[in-house]
């Protein structure tokens, strides 16, 4: 006989399976949530303590950050080894080099001990050379203007000759055009507010309130508006350009007191070339369309929606994408995905290897470049986008490795165009360049004190950018500008003036033959 068993209750088959698939749909989940709240995590280290900041580091991205941070409830933390070559820095030039251009305005000969004490007992066979670098603080001076008076020696009832005040950038003002070029430098190129230029200027025994000094500011920006339109309308006549915006703080009293708006800096430029920038109170679509108004050719941005509006199949206006822009994307998933981020990241280092190369051997034609690139590209740029589509598929959109597909897949149509186009760049990153100095600005300066003055510190912004970017220096070149355009009218050429058009005028001293012994004349050439 045997035992009795009863009957045992068999679970059910459909209901395990059911439980199995959702225990791993969640695993999957929390999964991909651990990926995400690590490149959180990480994209806040870099904010904290990277060195390498650039104009995306405002608050209201550390603001939407940390709301998407503080939305994860549960606190998961993993550990992840990546190991990665780092290429053998190039070395940097020695000091003789550097400063190779700084005039020698002492010459410091040091004798031996031993020759000092019997000199007829040696002969000189030769000499070791060191050198050191010093430095005259600055010092403010007096340029005294005398301008005398005469009369008629016949005709004692005329009125008294007397030559005319020369113009100045404040009519009745002290301030000379090379002391305020000074003050614009400091503030936009240096980036000292004026507060600090203030104290600079007391302790080198030139007392000058800030409130006089952000005076001058606008009365020179009112000056150099006409070269600043003048960019602009230069810029507009060019087949290519690159644009780009960034975020800037600014009290407006009239909307919210005491807080702080946003406004923005849109940029356009050539490469290596002058850039303008418009200052506006919004980032809205209708901004981008007043940047380029008028313009008809290629333009490469980011792919940022607001310029949707300026490009198309019925505008004159071919945009081109951002390469470096895509690479940025999958950076920041190589923390999570380091095999897909690294595979796509090689593919696209490829592509810029190529690019690199061709420019080193001088295929710098357009038409060169172009033909190379539909060539040599065309197998790389198929197999980036097929491995996008199937990480795609394989991944969530909202992971990291899925946000970076689908933003190249986004940008694809646009991105391919670079073959097109011999003279196109690969990226963006020369008018985010242009950016940078302003990021380093409004850290010290914070933001701007009145929305007015924005429009003041974009024609200042653009002067001074558009003169580094073509190789004039900024503080000759305005100061060379502020004793000018006094005496010009709307109705005279300003071509000659554009920084990449500009040469500085030849200065020269001659005696006059008069008691007043010797008088400056300015050639201009």
């Amino acid at each position: 006989m045997y035992p009795d068993i009863g009957y045992v209750n068999m679970p059910d088959i459909g209901a395990v399976l059911a439980e199995n698939a959702h225990l791993r749909e969640r695993t999957s989940s929390l999964e991909e949530r651990v990926a995400q709240l690590e490149q959180l995590i990480e994209w806040f280290k870099k904010q904290m303590f990277g060195t390498g900041k650039n104009e995306s580091q405002d608050m209201l991205q550390l603001q939407l950050k940390l709301k998407e941070l503080e939305a994860a409830r549960d606190e998961l933390a993993s550990k992840e080894q990546i190991t990665y070559e780092r290429e053998k820095p190039k070395a940097r030039p020695v000091p003789a080099e550097r400063f190779k251009d700084l005039p020698v305005k002492e010459t410091l000969t040091i004798e031996p001990e031993e020759v000092q004490s019997d000199p007829d007992l040696y002969e000189r066979i030769g000499e070791e050379k060191t050198f050191e670098v010093d430095i005259t603080p600055p010092k403010l001076f007096k340029r005294e203007i005398v301008r005398p008076k005469y009369r008629h020696r016949l005709d004692r009832s005329r009125p008294p000759v007397v030559a005319p005040a020369p113009k100045r950038v404040v009519d009745g003002s002290y301030a000379s055009a090379g002391l305020i070029s000074w003050i614009l430098l400091s503030k936009y190129a240096d980036h000292l507010p004026l507060y600090r230029q203030e104290g600079m200027l007391k302790r080198w025994g030139g007392p000058i309130p800030r409130q006089t000094m952000s005076d001058w500011v606008g009365a020179a920006a009112f000056l150099l508006e006409v070269i600043y339109w003048k960019i602009r309308e230069g810029l507009l006549g060019v087949g290519y350009l690159q644009a780009d915006e960034t975020p800037i703080k600014f009290i407006d009293p009239d909307i919210r007191k005491g807080k702080a708006q946003t406004g923005y800096f849109w940029l356009m430029g050539v490469p290596d070339g002058p850039v303008f920038i418009q200052w506006s109170q919004g980032r809205g679509q209708d901004y981008a369309e007043e940047l380029l108004d008028g313009f008809r050719g290629i333009l490469q941005t980011d792919g940022y929606a607001g310029y949707n509006p300026v490009h198309g199949e019925e505008t004159p206006v071919t945009r081109v994408a951002c390469l470096a822009h895509c690479r940025r994307k999958f950076t920041d998933a190589l923390k999570s995905y380091p095999v897909q981020a690294s595979f796509m990241l090689r593919l696209i280092g490829n592509l810029y290897h190529m690019d690199n190369q061709w420019q080193r051997t001088g295929y710098t034609n357009p038409d060169q470049r172009a033909h190379l690139r539909k060539r040599d590209f065309n197998m790389t740029l198929r197999l980036l986008e097929k491995a996008a589509i199937r990480l795609l598929k394989s991944h969530r959109p909202t992971t990291a490795i899925g946000k970076a597909c689908s933003y190249l897949l986004g940008q694809w149509d646009a991105l391919v165009r670079i073959c097109d186009y011999g003279q196109v760049k690969l990226d963006n990153n020369l008018i985010e360049n242009a950016v940078r100095p302003t990021a380093v600005g409004k850290k010290n300066w914070l933001f701007i004190g009145a929305p007015d003055a924005g429009k003041r510190s974009a024609i200042i912004y653009t002067i001074i950018l558009s003169c580094k970017r073509c190789g004039v220096d900024p503080h000759a070149y305005i100061r060379d500008l502020l004793t000018r355009l006094p005496h010009m009218s709307n109705q005279d050429d300003y071509t000659h003036l554009l920084p990449q058009n500009w040469k500085p005028a030849l200065t020269q001293t001659v005696t006059n033959g008069h008691k007043q012994g010797m008088e400056i004349v300015t050639i201009d050439v």
